[in-house]
């Protein structure tokens, strides 16, 4: 009888969240074969969270394909999530932050606690790249599902050059999960954003180690130019699970970062949006279970997805095969073709008898190409992209030998025929044109880009001439709070020389700072020069030694207790060792405290109120701590919990690390943050020890939980 009451309170404190991100409805909704794919799939779904139970559905951005979806598109959401999230079964989750900050809508509360609805299962999720804010008020689509309350959309930036992420804190019995959410934001200026330390994550003052910490994002993960990405070393190390949208291979099965302490997660997209090799991967959701500080993920394969095969042939290779007799190049392909369509008749496992889509990459160094169009003709109604069936590409080049001297050189250069059309941009072209000396005294040519990409891109007609608007109001706020600012006559009219000397100073000043050279990593301690550019996947570290435990099913009733851990707020990254600038000194003034009325959260009104206590938080900006640098001067007078032997053994080398760490600053609101010296703000990331290149690293499986690194 004990055994069944501790497994009831076990699933009575366990979260069950299922993670989707890059759903693309309304993905070619036109295409009479291709077009209700991503509403198929997107049902199936919501079928499985209502069937599993789940408390929530979390999702990672990218919810429709287009910014702008159509009417068709958003009336098929809005009766999906109708008739799926609707419901009389309470919700077992009390939320216990600021909801008003959480959701930016005008009734600023959770959509299960409004009491003219009856919500079965929420629907959290951010704004991806697809389907980001635009236009008028700056509003996403997702913002038209928030306020008929049918998703509670967070993790929407108005300032994406100073960002501060407030977490949406749950409460589920004995666990406490914090979900950290940020939209999409043009990886090149979020990467700035990053690099001048602006990115912060407020964490509760109180028991900030009872939380698990959960962040959504939706960036490019890997490198596809220098700083157009998110590196790993960028996010913040009290981070627990990071759930990964963007990126659309399926790598739903948690790996611990290469660099920090947490596990990531890539669901991947539902739908295949290129016939490229990631998309051809299997497409799996994700059930994440948390218990405490364990979690576990289990995937769950996707049955209704499209079949997507894709192969490669190398025509040179194929005895027989002469380049000049096209005839038979076209039926070596077609035969191929013939090969895969059987195939997937025989292996597919999709319910709903789809044609499959079906990409040969041919290699034809040697030889001709074929008309792809006039080829596919033939396998019109068995496959589903008859136009794209081939893709010819040429076997690549090595890399010449580098020239000797100065005449090798230039023999070289005249052997080489560039190709401007691959690399040159509309925005290099804006840029070359105005140049670095440019006329613009109040404009910059950064805001001229992304203003264009608005126009071209999101197909804002009037992009150019709110960006000039917006630029023009924000200078002359900028102006009225200007002191220097000196009157020209007794009628007490400004000096319009003194304005434009103010203003072009201004501008100069962001003009050079933004012609800088490139951004070195050098400058966030992570050493990229061993790793090249078009290198698709991220640098790999030997993983560091983790708290991690792993139980088997038949130990999930197992909960084993850790010491408290001195906290990193940064993860270190691998590479060449630096010098450590010296660390400011603090100033011996201490900031004046605040006082904070403490209000009570109000409980929910409807039939679904929640059984468990409220928690009191204050009233006001202190109900959060900026991220920290420093350890806590104060001590915890909370005596450690006692390690398990089997555990105490495998982390005495880290607790030993842990105790020699520096005292760390503490700040208590945001106002300490902006006032503390830079260095507070952001630590210098150190090194990774040579000795962590041996730790051996943990096998994560869809069965096993896990619990926070230390």
């Amino acid at each position: 009888m004990s055994d069944n009451n501790q497994q009831d309170d076990i699933a009575s404190s366990t979260f069950k969240i299922l993670v989707a991100t890059d759903n693309h409805l309304g993905y070619l909704e036109k295409d009479p074969v291709r077009g209700n794919d991503s509403f198929i799939t997107f049902e199936e779904i919501l079928q499985h969270a209502k069937r599993l139970e789940v408390d929530f559905v979390l999702l990672g951005g990218d919810l429709f394909h287009d910014n702008k979806p159509s009417r068709s598109t958003l009336y098929r959401t809005m009766e999906l999530l109708r008739t799926y999230c609707f419901g009389d079964k309470p919700v077992n989750i009390e939320i216990l932050s600021d909801q008003a900050i959480n959701f930016a809508t005008k009734f600023g509360t959770v959509n299960y606690e409004d009491p003219n609805f009856n919500i079965e299962i929420p629907i959290f999720s951010i704004h991806g790249n697809h389907d980001d804010p635009a236009g008028d008020g700056g509003l996403a689509s997702l913002d038209l599902l928030a306020v008929t309350n049918l998703v509670n959309y967070f993790g929407k930036n108005d300032n994406i050059d100073d960002v501060t992420v407030y977490p949406i804190l749950m409460r589920k019995g004995e666990t406490k999960v914090a979900i950290y959410g940020m939209g999409n934001i043009r990886d090149e200026r979020l990467y700035r954003t990053f690099q001048q330390k602006k990115v912060k994550l407020m964490r509760p003052i109180e028991a900030r180690e009872e939380w698990f910490n959960i962040f959504v994002i939706h960036q490019n993960r890997y490198a596809h130019s220098p700083k157009n990405y998110v590196h790993e070393v960028m996010l913040d190390n009290f981070l627990d699970f990071v759930v990964w949208g963007h990126e659309h291979e399926c790598l739903v099965t948690p790996q611990p970062s290469s660099v920090g302490k947490y596990y990531i997660s890539q669901p991947g997209s539902s739908v295949a949006t290129a016939l490229s090799d990631g998309e051809s991967k299997k497409k799996h959701i994700g059930v994440l279970e948390i218990y405490g500080d364990k979690f576990r993920m289990k995937p769950i394969a996707l049955e209704t997805v499209r079949p997507f095969y894709l192969e490669e042939i190398v025509l040179s290779a194929e005895e027989g095969l002469s380049p000049n007799d096209l005839d038979a190049v076209t039926e070596l392909l077609a035969s191929k073709v013939e090969e895969i369509i059987v195939k997937s008749d025989t292996e597919t496992t999709n319910k709903l008898d789809m044609k499959p889509l079906i990409r040969l990459k041919v290699e034809y160094t040697g030889f001709s190409t074929i008309n792809p169009q006039r080829f596919g003709q033939r396998f019109v109604g068995r496959v589903a992209n008859p136009n794209e069936l081939l893709l010819f590409h040429k076997r690549k080049v090595s890399a010449p030998q580098k020239p000797k001297d100065a005449k090798d050189k230039e023999n070289v250069m005249k052997n080489l025929r560039p190709d401007p059309l691959d690399v040159v941009r509309v925005e290099d072209l804006i840029e070359n044109f105005l140049g670095r000396d440019s006329d613009l005294k109040i404009l910059l040519e950064s805001d001229l880009h992304l203003a264009l990409n608005k126009f071209v891109e999101k197909s804002e007609a009037d992009a150019i001439s709110k960006s000039v608007a917006s630029i023009l109001r924000a200078t002359q706020d900028e102006l009225k709070l200007n002191e220097d600012l000196t009157y020209s006559n007794d009628a007490n009219e400004l000096d319009p020389k003194k304005i434009e000397e103010i203003v072009m100073t201004k501008t100069a000043a962001k003009r050079a700072e933004e012609y800088k050279d490139k951004p070195k990593m050098d400058s966030m301690d992570v050493d990229m020069d061993n790793n090249d550019e078009g290198n698709m996947n991220p640098p790999k570290a030997a993983p560091k030694k983790s708290s991690k435990q792993h139980l088997s099913d038949d130990d999930e009733d197992a909960r084993p207790s850790f010491a408290e851990e001195d906290e990193d707020e940064k993860p270190k990254a691998k590479g060449r060792p630096k010098k450590s600038a010296a660390a400011p000194k603090k100033s011996s003034k201490a900031a004046p405290k605040k006082s904070a009325s403490t209000v009570k959260t109000p409980t929910r009104k409807n039939s679904k109120s929640s059984k468990y206590g409220e928690l009191e938080l204050t009233s006001d900006s202190n109900d959060y701590s900026a991220r920290n640098d420093e350890d806590n001067d104060e001590v915890d007078e909370k005596p450690p919990k006692k390690l398990n032997a089997s555990i105490k053994n495998e982390f005495d080398s880290d607790e030993e690390s842990s105790s020699k760490a520096a005292p760390k600053r503490k700040i208590n609101s945001v106002s300490d943050l902006l006032a503390a010296p830079t260095s507070f703000k952001k630590n210098k990331l150190s090194q990774l020890d040579e000795d962590d290149s041996e730790s051996q690293s943990l096998n994560v499986s869809k069965s096993n939980w896990g619990t926070r690194k230390k």
